[in-house]
């Protein structure tokens, strides 16, 4: 899952995001259930492969953050380059204030 050279110009991810987490909790339960599976104490037993798990789910959700703040980096880069080649399309439109929008109030009694 390389990138191109041109995502090293973005910072990059916090160590905490929410695919690490998930993705390390998702690792950490696959460790308890095996453990389950195989009629172990599903919390003490194989706490090596517990870490083990949950230190791969975290690196793996690192990388999968990495691509996917490349991937809308790059989205947002195409469409600001397209608004700015055709502005016609993009023109402001006329503004109005909220009392302009919303119909007057008459309560009904």
């Amino acid at each position: 899952m390389g990138l191109p050279d041109e995502a090293k110009a973005l910072p990059p991810p916090g160590i905490i995001n929410r695919n690490s987490v998930w993705l390390g909790v998702i690792g950490w339960c696959s460790a308890m259930l095996q453990n389950a599976l195989n009629r172990r104490p599903p919390i003490k037993s194989g706490v090596h492969r517990q870490a083990l798990l949950a230190s791969i789910g975290w690196f793996i959700g690192y990388h999968v953050t990495k691509h996917e703040n490349y991937t809308y980096a790059r989205l947002d880069r195409d469409m600001n380059e397209y608004v700015r080649l055709h502005p016609e399309n993009f023109s402001d439109k006329e503004k109005k204030t909220f009392a302009e929008i919303v119909e007057p109030f008459h309560p009904i009694r």
